[in-house]
């Protein structure tokens, strides 16, 4: 997911009330709706492909693909186990925010001797003996780690969508005080994602999930086996977060990253309840329009969560700007490779190149410009049509990126900035179906005084 800030939250005073209350009372009506809404997400489709052409992709990807049924119901007996204990309510605000930093430290210790043991098997220098001796501390405190992170995770989670919904009600997107569907995350190891477009034209034709457990040469062989079996252009994809539900987000110890994640994805679900979700796997510019919404969205509230709960995590205001003593006399500096820049210049070229049906023409640019960026540092394995469809949906950055010089997200951006807050854009935007519904908000938007 694009990680860029569009726009700002002033930070928040610490609060002391308690986080959100729980939906009042008949939670097995609610289990029984949200686990037949659940399994329904839990079936992944490849998208706007006839059925024959579906049914070759799924031949191709048979015995790879992520198991998103057994996912969500493990999830879900998880999620309702702690839901009856209810955790958050056992510790006051100050505790709470503990608990989860414990949680945080608990995973930043993980990705550290994780690091080391693999520094360990790596490190040429080292015979069997002494790699052993090295390495068997590493696991035995990995042991103890990931036994505390058992213990940790799952309180953590319970107690971050409960500070999220708080959030969630103070802009709206609430029903009764409850967001609808209710908050619901599970950290674990993402599915890869196979995305696959037309060789002609950038389009996200299919998005197939696969087990997090296979390898690049495998990611590299499937893509390979589909290519050359459907002639289209396909890549297999790391995801930050999938909008099942409950929603997968991904560890880390960033908490700022995760926190704003888990609003991603829960805006996903919220839109799956009005038009911009159902119209999603439908229309690749509402996609992008419900791509592009949520991230901007999981940005903005998630840094107002993170400022109320967690304000210490913030990044300092930047550095006031000086004038140069001696404009005339300072040498210009070198301009530094950009990256969203030259990724957009990339699009528009590809684009122009696709519409006047050179397409050898069009592969052949893309791999020279991945090129020049592995050279700036920006490690990018493979760059075709099928990388552009990805990214380019989430278009939050005005510098365009991978979106190239599509309107979606600029009209997206300029909704954002009509509206008088997150909450009011993303009511507006949830209840639109097509992008000729967003340039009409948008023009009335413009036309008002």
């Amino acid at each position: 997911m694009t990680r860029v800030e569009a726009s700002t939250v002033e930070p928040v005073a610490p609060a002391e009330p308690a986080v959100a209350p729980r939906a009042p009372g008949g939670w097995a009506w609610w289990l029984a709706v949200l686990l037949a809404w659940a399994l329904l997400l839990a079936t992944p489709a490849a998208v706007r492909l006839p059925p024959e052409t579906r049914d070759q992709v799924r031949s191709l990807t048979q015995g790879l693909e992520f198991d998103h049924a057994v996912w969500t119901w493990d999830a879900l007996r998880l999620k309702v186990h702690y839901a009856a204990l209810n955790p958050e309510r056992l510790w006051t605000p100050p505790q709470q925010r503990d608990l989860v930093l414990a949680y945080r430290e608990t995973v930043r210790a993980i990705e550290a001797r994780e690091a080391d043991l693999q520094q360990v098997y790596g490190d040429p220098g080292l015979d069997p003996a002494a790699r052993e001796q090295a390495a068997a501390p590493l696991r035995a405190e990995l042991q103890r780690l990931y036994a505390r992170r058992e213990h940790l995770a799952p309180l953590a989670e319970e107690i971050i969508q409960a500070q999220v919904s708080v959030v969630l009600a103070e802009v709206g997107l609430t029903v009764g005080g409850q967001p609808l569907p209710p908050v619901l995350y599970h950290v674990s190891p993402l599915p890869w994602g196979l995305v696959i477009s037309p060789r002609t034209v950038i389009r996200q034709d299919a998005f197939v999930t696969l087990r997090p457990d296979l390898t690049l040469e495998e990611h590299i062989a499937l893509e390979t086996r589909v290519e050359q079996a459907l002639n289209v252009s396909a890549l297999v994809v790391p995801v930050g977060g999938v909008g099942t539900y409950p929603t997968m987000v991904m560890q880390t110890s960033d908490l700022r990253w995760q926190i704003e994640t888990v609003v991603h994805e829960w805006l996903h679900n919220y839109f799956d309840w009005h038009p911009l979700g159902w119209h999603y796997t439908r229309d690749p510019q509402v996609r992008t329009m419900n791509e592009t919404a949520a991230t901007i969205g999981g940005q903005e509230i998630g840094r107002r969560v993170v400022a109320r709960f967690y304000p210490e995590l913030l990044p300092p205001p930047p550095p006031p700007q000086t004038p140069a003593t001696d404009a005339g006399s300072a040498t210009p500096p070198e301009p530094a490779f950009d990256f969203q820049r030259e990724m957009r210049i990339t699009r528009e070229r590809v684009d122009a190149l696709l519409a006047q049906g050179r397409v050898a023409e069009a592969e052949a640019y893309m791999e020279a410009r991945r090129q020049v960026f592995w050279e700036h540092g920006y490690r990018i394995r493979k760059l075709n049509q099928a990388y552009f469809a990805f990214y380019g949906a989430y278009a939050d950055s005005p510098a365009g990126g991978a979106a190239g010089e599509d309107p979606v997200g600029a009209a997206v951006r300029a909704l954002r900035a009509q509206s008088p807050d997150v909450g009011t854009f993303l009511r507006r935007i949830a209840w639109m179906s097509s992008f000729a519904d967003l340039q009409r908000a948008v023009a009335q938007g413009e036309a008002s005084p």
